[in-house]
């Protein structure tokens, strides 16, 4: 399984120290694990699929393509509790 990740979500690791991305990076690899481990709950109001992953304040919003037979684990956004849902 590959994972993939956004310009946005790139931007906000990318802000972070290294301890944080760290741990949020651990957390996108256990949803390539079978069942995926995490705090996962799929978000209503989007019909492509979307869900969300807790880690800590942060939450990650993903989605998972196939493409030529391979999941991809598509990062669309990491961001703050209160910020995220905003966009």
């Amino acid at each position: 399984m590959r994972i993939a990740y956004s310009k946005d979500a790139l931007k906000f690791l990318s802000k972070l120290d290294l301890k944080s991305v760290r741990r949020i990076k651990e957390a996108i690899d256990g949803l390539a694990e079978a069942p995926p481990k995490g705090d996962i709950s799929v978000m209503r109001g989007y019909s492509d699929g979307r869900k969300r992953l807790r880690v800590g304040s942060w939450r990650i919003i993903y989605k998972i393509d196939s493409e030529n037979n391979i999941e991809i684990i598509f990062v669309i956004n990491i961001g703050n509790r209160g910020d995220i849902y905003k966009k």
